[in-house]
């Protein structure tokens, strides 16, 4: 049976929501197992459902934060892939949401086929940023001033420098075996251990940090 990749949708815009669940189930190899309004409603379903594979996720939803929601989600089931879209574009939210774990950020509006693959990309392990938030990111780095540490206040062995510096690079983990000639496992190993030390959640975040501290 071929596997089609599960999107949750959480979305308080109703319109938007439906119109984001419509693309995402008629996109062949795809469905959508929740469309939910609120952080707290996908929560639950966490606890009850089969687990997705990817969650796109709004920032400014009531009760729960989008931001909060990603740092509930990453803690307890780190393997979701999140991407948030939101019309938020200001330096802090876009710098707040990658580093509570977000594996990709979008704006809102994006057309159906820039969100169908931006969820494709990070199921393969990139992290989906689009120019004008990569842009307000590196402007926000260079405005916070010189790193506060540098890549041996982490502990990074050269191997780990060297993945760092090829998921900076924009290489899928599969992609980074074959260029440095190492097995899949092994580079999800060496993966763990650089978020571990990192202090991070996901691959957009230890992308965010490593540029933001020069790490390599």
């Amino acid at each position: 049976m071929i596997h089609e990749l599960d999107t949750w949708i959480v979305e308080d815009n109703r319109t938007l929501r439906e119109a984001l669940r419509d693309t995402v189930r008629e996109t062949p190899g795809m469905q959508c197992g929740l469309a939910v309004a609120t952080c707290e409603a996908c929560l639950a379903a966490l606890a009850d459902e089969q687990l997705p594979d990817v969650i796109l996720m709004d920032i400014g939803l009531p009760g729960l934060s989008g931001i909060d929601g990603v740092v509930r989600i990453k803690s307890e089931v780190p393997a979701i892939k999140i991407v948030i879209l939101t019309i938020h574009d200001e330096d802090d939210k876009v710098f707040e949401a990658i580093c509570a774990g977000a594996d990709g950020y979008l704006l809102k509006p994006s057309p159906p086929s820039k969100v169908v693959e931006a969820i494709r990309e990070v199921d393969h392990g990139r992290a989906p940023i689009n120019a004008y938030v990569a842009k307000k990111m590196l402007s926000l780095f260079a405005r916070l001033g010189p790193p506060p540490l540098s890549s041996g206040g982490y502990s990074l062995s050269d191997r780990e420098r060297q993945i760092l510096q090829l998921l900076v690079d924009g290489l899928t983990m599969k992609q980074i075996g074959q260029e440095i000639h190492i097995s899949y496992h092994t580079v999800s190993n060496h993966l763990r251990n650089i978020y571990a030390k990192l202090h991070v959640r996901s691959r957009s975040s230890a992308v965010a940090k490593a540029l933001k501290e020069e790490l390599i």
